[in-house]
């Protein structure tokens, strides 16, 4: 009999696991179901919009939507539309592909002050995502704050800075790009607890900051060490010597007279936001590393900003019902219990490129297929049902195109689309309002 296989989330992870196990199941059906009426996750929401061609890898993933055997059903919201309970009943397999874009605070007082973001939302509202349309961050001061040391910090600074020529041929919302260029911004802060070595980024995302049209990057020269020490692959080391000669060849520019500057900023931690009411400064601690640790050193300084962008990680924020191990899925290869599995950041932390994922996916359809013991769940059939009985209105993927093609249209001129970033926006589209 035909197996017949849900999962939850169109992103990177869950179109490499579709992919897997129409290739591992002959003749299975999978039925992909996102919340919101668009599909392709982390590729549409998180890649950095002047990163349009990493965007375009959303297109090996179209090809698989237009496969017989495979179905979006987009604005379907599991846990509210469906329990993962009803969805394990009628499928023989269920793979949760839900990420973790729920930003962890920084637990220091302040952090409730008017002002303050996680990265997540903060990305979200710039990529056009329909639950941070609404966020307007504030940005009506000299300096903004960004806690990491990571591509997604270097991300957030990065089009902050970008002028509205160098955001050109990006899909940025136009919301979001008119609020960042009314800015008055003359400051940007990047600080990491630990140092250059440690940092997040990679080559590419940091090479990216050496010349901006508008903004000096300042990097303390005394903070970087001689070499990369400690014993590590001979990949990742080589990662490091290449950021470390970046950060050097940075730090040794011409620091010429640009409107704004951004301040990278190692061995530093927060400690409070002030304010009253809203942001106003970021108090912070300067740190050095013991036993590999960094600790406060007792010595503070201030640093006067409108708000403050936090990018210090995410967790997964499952249904009701799915067990949890700290900020991942609870585990064993992917398998979470029962027919119910995870893959990508849900499963191991929000870590690697989203090829990375590929391996990972295809990691957990491999226990999956071990573990498949019968098929004959009525699949989809029983799962349309229960939606229509409830008054979902399901978007597929016909009806996405619709969305996407609109999208184009209506796209400013210079830039490949604009999103829409409203999901009653999307819908009324689609039944001709």
């Amino acid at each position: 009999m035909t197996a017949r296989f849900a999962i939850v989330g169109s992103g990177p992870s869950g179109m490499y696991a579709v992919d897997a196990l129409l290739k591992g199941v002959p003749g299975s059906r999978v039925d992909v179901f996102d919340r919101v009426p668009t599909p392709f996750g982390l590729i549409r929401f998180g890649v950095a919009p002047d990163h349009y061609k990493t965007r375009n890898t959303a297109r090996q993933f179209a090809r698989t939507f237009e496969l017989d055997d495979v179905r979006y059903l987009g604005n379907v919201e599991i846990g509210r539309d469906l329990s993962i309970i009803e969805l394990q009943d009628n499928y023989d397999a269920v793979v949760l592909a839900i990420g973790s874009y729920h930003d962890r605070g920084l637990g220091i007082p302040g952090e409730d002050l008017a002002g303050v973001y996680g990265a997540c939302a903060y990305v979200g509202w710039y990529n056009g995502h329909p639950d941070y349309r609404e966020l307007d961050p504030l940005l009506d001061g000299a300096g903004v704050a960004v806690i990491g040391i990571g591509n997604v910090a270097l991300d957030v600074c990065r089009i902050l800075a970008k002028t509205r020529d160098e955001m050109r041929g990006t899909d940025i919302s136009a919301h979001a790009l008119d609020a960042i260029q009314a800015a008055a911004l003359e400051q940007l802060y990047m600080f990491g607890r630990r140092g250059p070595v440690e940092g997040g980024f990679t080559p590419k995302e940091l090479s990216e900051v050496l010349e901006l049209e508008r903004c000096a990057v300042i990097v303390d020269p005394g903070q970087l060490p001689d070499s990369v020490e400690g014993d590590l692959e001979t990949r990742i080391k080589g990662v490091k010597e290449k950021n470390l000669a970046l950060l050097r060849q940075l730090a040794a520019q011409d620091k010429p007279d640009k409107p704004i500057k951004m301040t990278v900023g190692f061995y530093a931690a927060p400690v409070e936001i002030l304010g009253d009411r809203r942001v106003e400064a970021l108090r912070m601690e300067r740190t050095r590393i013991v036993d590999g640790r960094a600790v406060g050193s007792g010595e503070f300084f201030e640093v006067p900003c409108c708000s403050v962008v936090t990018a210090i990680g995410y967790q997964a924020l499952p249904p009701d019902g799915v067990p949890m191990n700290g900020s991942v899925v609870a585990n064993q290869r992917g398998h979470v219990a029962d027919n119910l599995y995870v893959v990508g950041w849900a499963k191991r932390g929000p870590t690697g490129t989203i090829p990375t994922n590929g391996p990972d996916s295809r990691d957990t359809v491999e226990v999956l297929i071990d573990n498949l013991e019968s098929t004959g769940k009525p699949g989809g059939g029983a799962i349309d049902k229960l939606l229509a009985e409830r008054g979902v209105r399901v978007v597929d993927y016909a009806g996405y195109k619709k969305i996407s093609a609109a999208e184009i249209a209506r796209a400013p001129e210079g830039h490949p689309q604009e999103k829409f970033t409203r999901i009653d926006e999307m819908l009324a589209l689609l039944d001709g309002a």
